[in-house]
């Protein structure tokens, strides 16, 4: 773990879908951490009027956004899932967005004197841009069968579904070996997840 020249110590918390990262992600900012959910700043550039729907409804057509004018998610998803090139097109327009957005939050966290700035990114091991800019990677980790049984019952898709979304994903293995610290959250209760959160939160000082 290599402390950056910066003031805050910045965190990468990552984790496959249905993992828990974002459950671990709220704890961390309940001990103090300045949470940045790069998901959610994902979400907020393509809601209607965001920032990234004229140039998505240029590349893609009206047929991808649902009557409000917001991105349809869904049918996005079914979209990159069956063609690599449209998940390709899509990023080179969300992405750059998403961290511009991102790095304005964490200018702004440190301009609060927050000693900690967690950003919670469900992608940081397949971006294989984030290594150089954290000083710590937390991952959290559980089974296959617990994130298929976890996005079931939270999302209510067909297990293909999620298996393919799991498969668009980095593996386990990857991600683990990306990790400074791993938290395996598999039959954990939440009073347990919350123990190990806070160990975490320990060792960065919070």
């Amino acid at each position: 773990m290599a402390r950056l020249n910066r003031k805050s110590f910045y965190v990468g918390l990552t984790g496959g879908i249905g993992s828990g990262k974002s459950t671990v992600g709220g704890m961390l900012r309940d001990h103090g951490a300045a949470l940045i959910d790069a998901d959610q700043i994902a979400r907020s550039v393509t809601v209607a009027g965001g920032a990234a729907i004229p140039a998505i409804r240029n590349e893609f057509g009206a047929e991808f956004f649902d009557a409000t004018g917001a991105l349809d998610r869904a049918r996005m998803r079914d979209l990159v899932f069956a063609d690599a090139s449209a998940k390709d097109r899509l990023e080179a327009i969300v992405h750059p967005l998403v961290g511009q957005a991102t790095w304005a939050a964490a200018k702004a966290a440190e301009g609060r004197d927050h000693g900690v700035i967690v950003f919670d990114i469900p992608l940081l091991v397949e971006s294989r841009r984030w290594s150089s800019q954290l000083d710590a990677v937390v991952v959290v980790d559980c089974t296959h069968e617990t994130q298929i049984a976890r996005v079931q019952r939270r999302n209510g898709l067909a297990r293909e579904a999620v298996e393919a979304i799991i498969a668009a994903q980095a593996s386990r293995q990857q991600r683990r070996a990306a990790a400074d610290w791993v938290i395996f959250n598999d039959g954990l209760s939440l009073l347990d997840l919350q123990t190990k959160a806070r160990m975490i939160a320990l060792r960065f000082g919070l």
